[in-house]
């Protein structure tokens, strides 16, 4: 929880800055693939204030109405994420971007530097001022505090695969439960990734004096958006319906179950994930005929700590012994 918090409280402090000084870019220069840059960098900033929110709300204590703890508050507000901020950032962007690209005609334009709109905005930069450098500077500015909060998230993750024995990203993304840094540590990339699109747009709209690069490259940030909000929205629903751990250790827990000299049979065996590294299992077992009350509790007293030792995330375990 710690660790997934600092990376938020970095990326949040980074995001803010970076809106900032790209809006104030965009302000100075009208390109359009710098708007969706803002949009983008705005959204993240939102973001972080709501897994904040999920992480402080799923700390508080169990209680009547939630026995299991608020642990999935993190999984809700992570989605919340993904849907509303990610999706209106990525339309947002796609739509700026096609709407400048259409209305040049299909061709371009000339480069940015005009008088800027924006809302009831209008704003004429400076003569003296080359935007095309305004931009480059504001974006090399904000690939610098990305890829420090990349650098947060990217060591948060890798403790965690560490942890867990996971041999890839890909394989960590199917698999954590951590959806807050899992969350921070895709906005991060998909960020520096955003920021390379717009810099080759404003680089090749140099070269040629054509705006179309900075529009395509608006429109290429804001496809790029979407179709991440796709993919976290689909990893964070599989957690708020109540996703088990993966196969691979379920089967290694049931074996584990299964040895035990005083269970002849499983009935059934089940583990849900109620938090990021929160796991509770439940079982219905088959005891060895004859066992005495106290030795099943022993018993079953063994079995919760050999599965706890198996895997660290297991918090509760519940089980109940079935006659043959």
């Amino acid at each position: 929880m710690a660790g997934s918090k600092s990376v938020v409280l970095a990326a949040l402090v980074a995001n803010g800055a970076i809106a900032i000084l790209k809006f104030f870019g965009f302000l100075l220069t009208g390109s359009a693939a710098m708007l969706s840059e803002t949009y983008h960098s705005i959204s993240d900033t939102g973001n972080q204030v709501f897994l904040l929110i999920g992480i402080r709300f799923s700390g508080r204590e169990a209680d009547r109405q939630h026995p299991f703890g608020y642990g999935k508050a993190q999984f809700f507000y992570s989605f919340l994420v993904s849907v509303f901020l990610f999706g209106i950032a990525g339309w947002e962007s796609l739509k700026h971007g096609y709407s400048e690209l259409t209305a040049a005609g299909g061709h371009g334009g000339e480069a940015a530097g005009g008088a800027v709109e924006f809302l009831f905005i209008s704003f004429t930069p400076p003569t003296w001022l080359d935007p095309l450098w305004v931009n480059y500077s504001v974006l090399l500015g904000a690939f610098a505090f990305e890829t420090w909060a990349l650098y947060k998230a990217r060591a948060e993750m890798r403790r965690q695969m560490k942890r867990n024995d996971w041999s890839s990203y890909r394989e960590a993304f199917r698999k954590t439960s951590d959806v807050t840094t899992l969350t921070a540590l895709t906005e991060d990339t998909i960020a520096l990734a955003g920021i390379v699109i717009a810099l080759t747009g404003l680089f090749l709209e140099q070269m040629t004096g054509n705006a179309v690069y900075d529009q395509i490259s608006a429109v290429l940030i804001g496809i790029m958006l979407m179709g991440f909000a796709l993919a976290l929205a689909w990893e964070n629903k599989r957690l708020i319906l109540g996703e088990s751990l993966p196969a691979d250790v379920g089967r290694e827990l049931r074996a584990a179950v299964a040895d035990h000299e005083h269970v002849t049979d499983i009935v059934d065996f089940r583990t849900v994930y109620f938090g990021p590294n929160e796991v509770v299992v439940s079982a219905d077992l088959i005891f060895t005929d004859g066992l005495e009350t106290a030795e099943i509790d022993d018993a079953i007293t063994a079995i919760e700590d050999s599965l706890k030792a198996i895997n660290g995330d297991i918090r509760k375990v519940y089980i109940e012994p079935e006659t043959a």
